[in-house]
């Protein structure tokens, strides 16, 4: 434990010597002689909040960010008391609280160090506007890495970077710029083996240094709040993923469309270039669900509303899309138009819904209507208003889904690209300053939205996707990256930014495909393709000035490798839905760096590129230009080669060909993949048979199957189907057993199993321990086979 020191920074106070000590359940107080009090609350044997007041005075207890229904609970708690310090202890960890200087250290049980103070807490008073900056300082440990943060644009491991959190409208932002649109203050630390996070809830602007200025010291601080942050103990990447997951929130799940290809521009207008686009897709034949419309369907950009000479019958159009499987998207942004003769402002209005200055003036910016007031989303009240307005819009004309645009506040022509920051905010009967809600506004919004479009679309399920984004906000929205750029190192950044998305406990995640400014050339666009199917949220987005950007729009070469892998997509979604499911339920990461996947292989934590999606496939785009192929990083194990089934040990470096057409693509071997037969759009026909592809492996190996209607919320009350296997196989002998749970009837009666890396000849076949014959199972070239999707044991053996 570091001792009390003589180490200062000008003008910062620090807490002194502990003079009184409470303990109320599962919080413990500490106070020091100069007013300092440290709460401590242990949220589950992992999961621990270290809370700090100065002048003997806490701040109201309130988040935006902590979900309402987060576990609590732990297995054991107690306190001892030494000389100089006190040790609480959970079933998983140590927390040393020194009595000199409030310092903590942080250990396992068996005393290994995974955190520690190194000034620890300490502030100085913000004359300009009130209150402290807060500040906290950790040892940085030998070999420690970094990894989370959201959205940033830089090496996915974030040592010797220093980060700033205030979201922002960054168009065509680049490589390594900060702030970008999202505030997302938790990272991960790694070292030793062992990974722990450390979320700091404040939604003040915030600042992180990984080992930037002090090579010994990671530390971070905000221009007001608390010094407020959650400790969770892994020791694996994912369970802190997870824990973090559980006090912030999960999605529920979204329906199976959503998880599409979508296709988007700036702007599909009129009516007729929407339709033109919707047959170009289904003439085609490449596969897509979903159209978006953006803010030039509206009348003068006023949100609720619609341009009537470009589409005079929204609802008949977009039922006519829906009945050929596309569902429609619509943006709604936050500025509205002041125009006393629009009905949306009159009501805000009356209402007193928009956000005032210090000194009571509406706060006024302007965006793409003009002049514009904006409602504030902290306001419960105004939120209800908001969810309100989208009945006609859902129930009435139809909309599918909204996309929330422009939601930091972007505001335009001015300096700080947003509002004022004296700006006042109700923040849910806890008024403050823009200083303090910015960073949340956003995600108020989009909180709103997703509450009028869950009510209003149901019984379905509601699609909803923002810009900008607070911890937590992964609860109420699906999220893309905001406005890249068609180049090469946007491909690199795209890849990066969702991966480290993911591991930031916001899954459902994707970039614009192509890049938004610009334009790509075929060979970029197609490459970006391929990587943008393996995100879970898939759509291709662009500026609209420079030319189109469709799969068709690159020549006939391109258009077929784009179909390719939109197809791919397609037959993986039973896939990608139970990588979705495992994430609610679990709070896992659909997409994992091979860090997480082998967090104790020492390669993986300098890896950018290489990614596991979902459990058991790993992904390498290729990101250079004119390339046959590419090295890549194999983690540990034996990975099938997707594309001709060649076998390759892992845990090394190695180059893999990859002509335009293909990508590097493996499967994990005993891994059992599921997949759908190509279709156009989700719903498009009932499956009749589910592919199930089998990766032999000697050992045994897990996989799942997650599936229900779609869509709706039957799943809540039994009607799903669960379909766990397990793979033991041997030299002459595999064993398939399937475990099966939930009330839900498939479509399906039968699966077709493809095996791959079979090692004998298919001799005898046994199912639920009676003999069959090759004929009853259609056995095809000692590889395919076909039986009733009840059995729960498969057993092949050689002849």
């Amino acid at each position: 434990m570091i001792t009390n020191t003589e180490l200062e920074y000008k003008g910062n106070l620090y807490p002194n010597r502990v003079v009184d000590y409470v303990r109320d359940k599962d919080k413990f107080y500490f106070t020091s002689e100069n007013g300092v009090i440290l709460e401590i609350t242990v949220i589950q044997d992992r999961t621990v909040r270290f809370r700090y007041a100065t002048e003997n005075n806490f701040q109201p207890d309130f988040s935006y960010a902590v979900d309402p229904d987060a576990k609590r609970g732990y297995n054991h708690l107690e306190i001892l008391e030494t000389n100089t310090e006190y040790i609480i202890e959970t079933a998983k960890l140590q927390i040393l609280v020194d009595k000199n200087t409030l310092r903590n250290q942080i250990s396992d049980l068996n005393g290994n160090i995974i955190n520690e103070d190194e000034l620890g807490f300490h502030w100085e008073e913000n004359y300009d506007y009130g209150g402290n900056t807060v500040k906290m300082s950790k040892i940085t440990q030998p070999t420690e890495s970094f990894y989370g943060m959201g959205d940033k644009a830089s090496h996915s491991n974030l040592k010797g970077k220093r980060l700033n959190n205030w979201v922002m409208d960054q168009y065509a932002f680049g490589k390594d710029q900060d702030p970008l649109y999202k505030a997302i203050p938790f990272y991960i630390g790694l070292h030793s083996g062992q990974a722990y996070g450390i979320f700091f809830d404040n939604s003040f602007r915030t600042q992180f240094d990984f080992a930037h200025e002090r090579r010994t010291t990671t530390s971070f601080w905000a221009d007001g709040g608390e010094m407020n942050y959650y400790f969770f103990y892994g020791p694996e990447m994912y369970k802190v993923v997870r824990a973090y997951s559980n006090l912030t929130g999960v999605p529920e799940l979204p329906p199976l469309w959503a998880l599409g290809y979508h296709q988007s521009k700036w702007s599909y207008f009129p009516e007729s270039n929407v339709k033109d686009i919707a047959k170009q897709f289904r003439d085609l034949q490449i596969p897509c669900d979903a159209i978006y419309l953006d803010i030039d369907y509206m009348d003068g950009f006023r949100c609720f509303t619609w341009d009537k000479e470009r589409f005079p019958e929204p609802k008949r159009m977009i039922k006519e899309l829906s009945e050929d499987g596309f569902k429609t998207v619509a943006m709604i942004d936050p500025g509205i138009k002041i125009d006393k003769d629009y009905w949306v402002y009159q009501e805000a209005m009356e209402n007193d819904y928009f956000c005032k200055r210090a000194d009571g003036p509406y706060m006024k910016g302007k965006v793409w209507p003009g002049e514009c007031h904006f409602p504030d989303f902290t306001n419960p009240e105004v939120r209800e208003w908001w969810a309100e307005l989208y009945k006609e819009f859902m129930a009435d004309i139809g909309v599918h889904a909204v996309w929330n645009d422009m939601n930091e506040p972007a505001v335009m022509e001015v300096p700080t690209k947003t509002a004022p920051l004296d700006t006042r905010h109700d923040y849910d009967g806890y008024p403050c300053s823009h200083r303090k809600a910015h960073n949340v506004y956003g995600m108020q919004m989009v909180r709103a939205t997703y509450d009028g479009v869950k009510k209003y679309v149901y019984p379905k399920r509601p699609m909803v996707i923002t810009r900008a984004a607070y911890a937590g906000t992964q609860r109420f929205s699906s999220t893309w990256t905001g406005d890249n750029v068609a180049t090469w190192e946007h491909l690199w950044i795209a890849n990066v930014q969702v991966q480290r998305m993911c591991m930031s406990g916001y899954s459902f995640v994707g970039s614009d495909i192509g890049g938004f400014a610009e334009q790509p050339s075929g060979e970029l666009f197609a490459r970006w393709i391929q990587l943008g199917v393996f995100h879970p949220f898939c759509r291709v987005h662009s500026s609209g000035d420079h030319g189109d950007q469709e799969p068709w729009s690159f020549g006939a070469e391109i258009t077929q490798i784009v179909k390719k892998f939109i197809e791919l997509r397609y037959q993986l979604l039973p896939y990608l839905y139970t990588m979705f499911w495992r994430y609610v339920r679990e709070g896992k990461p659909m997409i994992q760096p091979i860090v997480c996947f082998d967090q104790e292989d020492m390669q993986t934590h300098f890896r950018t590129d290489e990614f596991i999606f979902g459990e058991q496939i790993l992904v390498c785009p290729v990101q250079e230009p004119n390339a046959q192929g590419r090295r890549m990083y194999i983690p540990r194990g034996n990975w099938y080669s997707y594309w001709d089934d060649e076998v390759i040990e892992g845990g090394k470096e190695k180059w893999v060909a990859a002509e335009l057409d293909t990508m590097p693509l493996f499967v994990k071997e005993g891994a059992i993949i599921p997949k759908y037969p190509i279709h156009q759009y989700v719903g498009e026909k009932e499956i009749e048979q589910l592919v199930l592809e089998v990766y032999f492996k000697i050992g045994d190996e897990s996989s799942t199957v997650y599936e229900d209607a779609a869509d709706g919320y039957d799943y809540e009350n039994g009607k799903f189907s669960l379909r766990n296997f397990k793979l033991l196989g041997k030299d002459d002998e595999l064993i398939i057993h399937q475990f099966k749970d939930g009330g839900f009837e498939t479509s399906y009666s039968s699966f077709v199993i493809n095996f791959h890396g079979l090692p004998f000849e298919i001799g005898k076949i046994e199912i639920d321990n009676e003999k069959v014959g090759v004929s009853e199972v259609k056995l095809k070239n000692n590889r395919t086979m076909q039986l009733s999707k009840e059995f729960t044991q498969l057993r092949i053996t050689s002849k």
